[in-house]
């Protein structure tokens, strides 16, 4: 929610500076969000008057305007706006002025014509957002007064209010928490009682919904625009003006946090009844849209129909519009839990809502009708009943809470007076029950229903004593690395590994849907809350190809991510950490023509896994739902499976280029800690053995026969160049041809070529002898 500090300032003395408070508020657990100055406080920008508005004889959607800036000579002003009339009072700055932006404004021709200045927006004054029209002033604006006059500088604080503390959701709440923490004298709203006297009738129909409403007729009243402060007051928290009864209605509920709703009563057919929504019922909504309504929905209701959604939203055939004469302005406190249900199955949040839902408090229903009441009467001329009728009964206050003494001490680790104690709390509204040397027990006020337990009471001495004030003890200086420790960093080693080799983090429901073949096998809800989550993931294989496939329909051209999470295995729901990794599409996004154009293959995929788990045995294996499918060995144990998706499932997501898909168990991985050598100062040769061996004979194998042979100038065994299947008949039948590339080094001196190739003819010997390989020259 966001608070004017000029408007809090009329309810309480403010520390000397804006930081001053928002140190305040931040260290006594009010959370700002933002902080932005407004105001428009320009030099010559002045309110004008349009006295006429003609059409730009060169240009279609141009005006030329006559204006009084109070200089008592007309100025003419070429002017784009559509929103404007004769009569009404604009913005008018002054050739010298700078606005927002920078924007230097100075005499100048516009197609032609001669224009004195510019008539403003409320963006070009910093005010909103809103650039589509002139800002339109009150007809009570002063001709020539400075604009600064009406929009004086202020600050405005972005609040995260917690849903607990629905008592700061107003400028007073706000203003009264603050007068608590600083020691300041606490503001009074207005005092507020009803008596019956309203001949109409009330009904509530649901009183666990409604406990308590009140109506208060209101009649000839004036409806137009809102003067300037007020209207500057509610756009200054960004609520737009509508006119001067809704903007009343606004302003109440923002300085008091108490919603009220004007009812047009000239509209409404005979009694009022509070009650549920019929089954399909159809509402009209002030936003202009239908809700087909069910009996779970509270709605305000005439003889005929609904005219109001409870704490939500009021009709549109009831509204406040340029005709209403009388009104009936409501003030009620409604249950929480209706509201928030009403405002999730609709999908029709409001300011109202907001704060219903949060608990209003029941001692401002009847003076937030007051203050209403009054600025009707002021602003618009109304004449308000002296009486509010009523029906219900407002909730009772909090339960007493009890404190005991020594635990504030306890729990705070600093000792701090009785006296102190009590005087903190009376800061805060409470008021003391009964009270003995080491415990008293205290009334909560009815804007404090969070306070429940001693431990609340103590939460708010420690707000108001300064938790800074609460000196630190150092209870340990070391903490030995433990095995969770240990997980933790290898997982953020994983995932700042695979981030550096461009893939990025998907994060999936750990519940999968009903639909084919998802289930087999998986742990299955037994009270699901829907069809699409039905069962615990066993897997990341198929919540992982649907990000793919609505990727893939939203036209992305690659797709690299991966999941680190839990799976949950049959049969007791076991569970595991895995790692899942999805390749598909082009390597690289084409940044420009000469991006490289080629999609991800299966070493793309194997390069990824062994940068995560380091060297890796990969064995040819069948697994559902892949072909080409290999399982992971790391340290001879079985780690996990990749592969490429199969053809019938690539198809059903629309993929074109191969799916990579590869699955890890970090639970059978162990974090491997880095070891660090250092750079080698001599030289390395390489020399490649080519030969053709048997169709079936494995890399494994061969490589096996090279490192057995224990030469220790070896240094590394790579294979390059495989040719097979159809060369095959210049090999012959059943035959493949195998090339490897080994490297010689010694870390004490440079080798020659002398030794090098007693070396190599021994590893060329063995792989004849031992596996009858023929060798290619």
């Amino acid at each position: 929610m966001k608070f004017s500090v000029n408007w809090l300032r009329e309810f309480v003395e403010l520390p000397a500076s804006t930081d001053e408070l928002a140190e305040l508020l931040t260290m006594s657990g009010i959370e700002i969000e933002g902080i932005e100055k407004r105001g428009a406080n320009f030099d010559n920008v002045v309110v004008a008057q349009i006295k006429t508005s003609e059409q730009h004889p060169n240009a279609d959607r141009l005006s030329v305007c006559q204006v009084d800036d109070g200089s008592g000579q007309p100025r003419q002003i070429v002017c784009g706006a559509k929103n404007y009339k004769a009569g009404d009072k604009v913005p008018l700055a002054l050739p010298g002025a700078v606005l927002v932006g920078n924007l230097k404004i100075k005499a100048s021709k516009l197609r032609g014509v001669e224009s004195q200045g510019m008539l403003c927006s409320p963006s070009e004054l910093g005010l909103s957002e809103d650039s589509d029209g002139l800002l339109i002033l009150s007809p009570d604006a002063k001709i020539g007064e400075p604009i600064a006059s009406l929009f004086p500088e202020d600050t405005i604080f972005d609040v995260e209010i917690t849903p607990n503390r629905g008592d700061l959701l107003s400028h007073f709440g706000l203003a009264r928490d603050i007068a608590a923490l600083t020691g300041a004298a606490a503001p009074s709203p207005r005092p507020g009682e009803g008596a019956p006297g309203w001949a109409g009738s009330i009904e509530i129909a649901a009183p666990n919904e409604c406990p308590f409403i009140s109506f208060r007729k209101i009649d000839n009243v004036k409806v137009g625009p809102s003067p300037e402060w007020l209207r500057a007051k509610i756009e200054s928290v960004g609520i737009r003006s509508i006119n001067n009864i809704v903007d009343i209605s606004n302003f109440v509920m923002i300085e008091l946090g108490q919603p009220t709703h004007a009812f047009d009563a000239d509209k409404l057919k005979g009694a009022i009844r509070v009650r549920l929504a019929r089954d399909g019922e159809k509402f009209l909504a002030l936003d202009g849209k239908t809700y087909s309504l069910n009996p779970d929905n509270l709605v305000i209701a005439d003889e005929e129909s609904a005219v109001g959604l409870a704490g939500v939203m009021g009709g549109e055939e009831t509204g406040v519009s340029e005709s209403t004469k009388n009104i009936l302005l409501e003030a009620a406190w409604f249950l929480p839990a209706s509201i928030r249900r009403t405002a999730r199955t609709l999908n029709l949040a409001s300011d109202a809502s907001y704060r219903f839902e949060r608990r209003v408090d029941p001692g401002m229903v009847l003076a937030a009708s007051n203050r209403a009441a009054d600025l009707m009467r002021e602003i618009a001329g109304a004449n308000p009943a002296a009486e509010i009728a009523t029906a219900g009964k407002l909730p009772s206050a909090p339960s007493d809470v009890s404190l005991r003494y020594p635990h504030v001490d306890e729990l705070i680790g600093i000792s701090i007076l009785p006296t102190r104690v009590d005087e903190i709390l009376q800061r805060f509204g409470l008021q003391p029950a009964s009270s003995s040397k080491d415990q008293s027990s205290w009334r909560i006020p009815s804007h404090r229903f969070d306070l429940q337990r001693d431990v609340d009471l103590i939460e708010e001495i420690v707000r108001a004593f300064g938790i800074a004030n609460v000196p630190v003890h150092y209870r340990s200086r070391f903490t030995p690395e433990s095995a969770a420790d240990r997980s933790h960093d290898f997982e953020a080693d994983m995932r700042a590994r695979l981030i550096g080799r461009g893939l990025t983090e998907a994060r999936t429901s750990k519940l999968i849907s009903r639909k084919a073949g998802v289930l087999e096998g998986a742990i299955e809800l037994r009270n699901p809350l829907n069809e699409d989550h039905a069962a615990l993931r066993r897997n990341f294989f198929s919540p992982l190809l649907d990000v793919l496939e609505r990727n893939v329909l939203a036209g992305a051209q690659r797709v690299a991510m991966f999941e680190l999470g839990r799976v949950f295995l049959p049969p007791d729901a076991k569970e595991e950490r895995h790692l899942a990794i999805v390749l598909w599409g082009k390597m690289e996004p084409a940044v420009h023509w000469r991006s490289q154009n080629r999609t991800f293959d299966y070493f793309d995929l194997k390069g990824v896994i062994e940068s995560t788990v380091g060297p890796a045995i990969f064995k040819r294996t069948e697994q559902p739902n892949l072909v080409l499918a290999v399982e992971i060995f790391s340290n001879e144990q079985r780690v996990g499976f990749a592969g490429q998706v199969s053809s019938d499932r690539a198809k059903t997501i629309g993929a074109t280029t191969p799916i990579l898909f590869a699955e890890l168990n970090l639970e059978s991985h162990s974090a491997a800690r880095p070891f660090y050598r250092e750079i080698d100062k001599f030289p390395a040769i390489t020399r490649d053995i080519a030969m053709i061996v048997p169709e079936d004979l494995s890399h494994e194998k061969i490589l096996a026969t090279i490192v057995t042979a224990n030469e220790t100038l070896l240094e590394s065994v790579e294979l390059f160049d495989v040719f097979s299947g159809g060369q095959e008949q210049n090999f012959g039948a059943g035959k493949k041809s195998m090339a490897y590339a080994l490297t010689y080094r010694d870390k004490t001196r440079t080798l020659t070529n002398e030794e090098i190739t007693v070396v190599h003819a021994k590893i060329r010997e063995r792989l004849q002898r031992e596996l009858g390989v023929e060798l290619r020259e």
